[in-house]
């Protein structure tokens, strides 16, 4: 076993002196200074990750070392208000008690089997998510773009093997402005040029109609079409909520073209609302619920496919799976979050106190806002572009000690935790209506 630290195979197999690229002239990577590890500043860290890390993200300059509740406090000790909640995966807040209890708990029994074998923790969760959305079979998975990639192809398998779509053909009816994730397979069929432009070639079957107009979904429907995949609310173009009557109209469509429809909400999902799902606010089921980020309860990545047999039941040994997904960890802390909803005390927490909240902000109609949008504790504002960008808005807020997050240009997504308190959430608002007064 010594010869084997001491040396490395070559591409010839024959075992090289690991100091022989010393020798060959070239160098190893210089190592890290041991005094930038040990300075934990605010800026030795954000250099840290600037240097080593890629650049694939444009964070705040704001570094975290705890949370709790609503809160969230920095390296420096400085206190902020979470007004994003981690694009709502953390929405039963930072380190709730439940969620961390059925964590640790899980931490010292099991974590991880792969799903070549059972696990004690799987069963139960898979029932309860069930329950909780009223369907019959869970496909649990780990990330929402996996959902997503999931639903896609089960709703292409339900095509060929149920409807009976001639192999190859099924189409996917979406929505402009769309955000399903970033997969090469999800940004084909999105029209964001960051997320999309540079990354082809795109994967066909994919056709885009406007986002909350039922007649020209209804106009692309034909013999190929398998499935309608929207988001009830589009999280990312700005909380966009479609007339009422859309997703009802959509519902409608679908059944009578036996074309499936299937709900993107995980954003939207799991209390965000102020309901369980954003389709309850307008009484729609799909045939498919997408879930993900707080059904892992801000601790874990867990994901899940939610519907009925008769379209789940396509799937067969092999044909899809995760080595992570429906692990013990994730299906303890999924059951924990269940637990949590299944009472609608958070779900009612989010109605009233999002009433308040709009209430807050469309005061500032007006006064350098041109737009408030959402539902529940879920908002979309838009400030005037002639006074600033989104994300100056976003860096003049931070420096207040509120964190929220920015999206095309000059709009502003709010979404705190459901624990928010109402003073918590004046005190959010009231740093926004300053910011807004100072800009010029």
């Amino acid at each position: 076993m010594r010869g084997v630290a001491a040396a490395e195979q070559s591409p010839s197999g024959a075992a090289v002196p690991r100091d022989a690229s010393l020798r060959s002239g070239s160098l190893p990577p210089s190592p890290m200074p041991a005094a930038a590890v040990r300075d934990s500043s605010a800026a030795a860290l954000i250099e840290l990750e600037s240097e080593w890390g890629a650049h694939n993200y444009h964070p705040l300059g704001v570094v975290a070392a705890s949370g709790e509740g609503a809160w969230i406090t920095d390296v420096e000790g400085r206190r902020y208000l979470d007004c994003l909640a981690a694009y709502s995966a953390v929405n039963f807040g930072h380190g709730h008690p439940a969620l961390i209890a059925a964590a640790r708990d899980q931490l010292g029994r099991l974590t991880l089997t792969s799903r070549a074998f059972h696990n004690d923790r799987l069963g139960p969760f898979l029932a309860a998510l069930a329950r909780l959305a009223g369907k019959d079979t869970v496909l649990p998975m780990n990330t929402g773009a996996e959902a997503v990639e999931s639903g896609i192809k089960v709703a292409r398998a339900w095509g060929y093997r149920v409807k009976g779509v001639p192999e190859g053909r099924a189409k996917i009816i979406v929505a402009a402005g769309n955000f399903h994730g970033r997969t090469t397979t999800i940004i084909s069929f999105s029209d964001d040029p960051d997320a999309r432009a540079g990354f082809g070639p795109y994967t066909p079957g994919f056709v885009t109609v406007p986002y909350g107009d039922a007649a020209a979904l209804e106009s692309a429907i034909d013999e190929d079409t398998v499935a309608v995949l929207l988001e009830p609310i589009q999280g990312e173009a700005g909380i966009v909520v479609p007339p009422p009557d859309y997703l009802p109209e959509v519902r409608r469509v679908t059944r009578e073209q036996n074309v499936l429809l299937i709900a993107d909400e995980i954003q939207s999902g799991l209390g965000r609302t102020g309901a369980t799902f954003a389709c309850d606010l307008v009484g729609v089921v799909p045939d498919l619920y997408l879930l993900g980020k707080a059904l892992g309860g801000g601790i874990v990545p867990v994901s899940a496919v939610v519907g009925d047999r008769d379209v789940l039941g396509v799937l067969q040994p092999g044909q899809h799976g995760s080595t992570f997904g429906g692990n013990p960890l994730a299906a303890a802390v999924g059951s924990a979050v269940v637990e949590l909803l299944e009472t609608g005390e958070l779900q009612a927490r989010a109605r009233e106190l999002g009433v308040h909240l709009h209430e807050r902000l469309e005061a500032l109609l007006g006064r350098r806002l041109t737009a408030v949008r959402g539902t529940g504790l879920w908002a979309g504002i838009d400030v005037d572009p002639a006074l600033a960008s989104g994300r100056r808005v976003c860096e003049l807020l931070a420096e207040r000690g509120v964190l929220v997050k920015d999206t095309h240009g000059s709009t502003l997504r709010l979404a705190p935790p459901l624990v928010v308190s109402r003073e918590d959430l004046d005190f959010g608002v009231d740093q926004l209506e300053a910011v807004l007064a100072s800009l010029r």
